[in-house]
């Protein structure tokens, strides 16, 4: 039996991810609580939710959260870590306040808590606190003991990240034609977002032009380009791109579209192209949809050879970047010397939000941050 791995002070992990339907009846619903608040008519839902009847009204995500309990509960135990693990959404089943409110029954009051988005944004993590916030708030108002959350920091540049997608890559550009391989682009994607959140994501320090946001992505694309380079002796040209915009024409967002990128590419000659979602972090429907079904259906009538890379989901990898984080986390919250592990030139990233960071365009509470208003 391997030797105990401490936690203390905390007593449960919780995952927190974004929730998505299981059936064709779980659509709508799905996207009213994605947009509440928003004043988007039925009618326009059912026509947003056509990416999910493709599929059945399935989204991957769920399944791919799933398999990443499965692999962090049999990490944690082979580790000898006996920490237990939660699942909740932000916007469907099991939802974050039934889950905070079944950990609460359980006993749970110091909850550590890993989101399913890497980096520095407003909505892959300001809003998550905001729903714990939410959520806390819910609790109180039905007497129940609020327990203290902290949010696990961002993981983008954690070799147990970083790594599996160096593998991806790696693999994607094997298994394109010999011909052609040699001249490969490489095209990171990630979430684009209004140029506003990307400007004033991160703390206040790293605002600017793209922000934290901007910053850390491309210190990642970095990375793996680099390692490419060092296991296949092959200089691929690579850029980060955007993909999955879902808002107002008018109103900038990151640019450029992976789509209008292949175009590009080919009308300069480029005769492959490696699709490495690098700010996902599984094959939920942003990529099933976006990059396998939009995006390849333009290569393919740009009669371009393309290949889509892994994400990290369920890597044992990851999984074990996920303990060695808990437990880094732990000994900063005992007073224990910690030397956190992180590869590129940012470094590891605040261990607590501070003040001013990703903000919302209208303030609201949010839990595990310095402005949070729960201790």
């Amino acid at each position: 039996m391997p030797d105990a791995l401490d936690a203390t002070p905390y007593d449960a992990l919780l995952l927190l991810s974004f929730g998505g339907p299981e059936g064709p009846d779980d659509v709508v619903p799905f996207l009213e609580n994605v947009t509440r608040g928003r004043g988007i008519p039925k009618e326009r839902l059912k026509e947003v939710g056509q990416h999910y009847f493709l599929f059945g009204g399935v989204s991957p995500i769920n399944d791919q959260n799933r398999a990443l309990l499965d692999a962090l509960r049999k990490d944690f135990a082979e580790h000898g870590l006996d920490l237990p693990v939660y699942w909740g959404n932000r916007n469907w089943a099991p939802y974050l306040t039934d889950t905070l409110r079944e950990m609460v029954a359980d006993g749970r009051r110091r909850i550590l808590v890993l989101a399913t988005s890497a980096y520095a944004s407003y909505s892959g993590c300001r809003q998550y606190r905001e729903n714990l916030a939410d959520s806390l708030a819910a609790l109180h108002a039905e007497g129940l003991e609020s327990p203290r959350i902290d949010k696990l920091r961002h993981y983008f540049n954690h070799p147990g990240f970083v790594e599996p997608m160096i593998d991806g890559v790696v693999a994607s550009l094997a298994d394109l034609p010999e011909e052609v391989r040699g001249g490969a682009h490489i095209a990171f994607t990630t979430h684009s977002v209004p140029d506003s959140a990307a400007d004033t994501s991160g703390p206040v320090e790293a605002h600017g032009e793209g922000g934290a946001y901007v910053e850390q992505h491309l210190d990642v694309a970095e990375l793996i380009a680099d390692a490419v380079r060092e296991r296949t002796g092959v200089d691929h040209p690579w850029r980060l791109v955007y993909q999955s915009r879902s808002g107002a024409p008018h109103i900038p967002w990151l640019e450029p579209d992976i789509c209008d990128h292949l175009e590009k590419l080919h009308g300069a000659g480029v005769p492959a192209v490696v699709m490495a979602p690098i700010g996902f972090v599984s094959d939920h429907m942003e990529v099933l949809y976006d990059l396998d079904t939009e995006a390849k259906a333009k290569a393919e009538e740009l009669g371009l050879p393309v290949r889509r890379s892994a994400t990290v989901g369920d890597d044992p990898r990851f999984a074990a970047a996920v303990r060695e984080l808990v437990l880094e986390r732990a000994a900063v919250e005992s007073g224990r010397d910690i030397t956190p592990c992180a590869l590129g030139t940012l470094g590891a990233s605040h261990d607590v939000c501070p003040v001013g960071c990703c903000p919302a365009r209208a303030p609201r509470p949010a839990a595990a941050g310095a402005d949070s208003p729960y201790a």
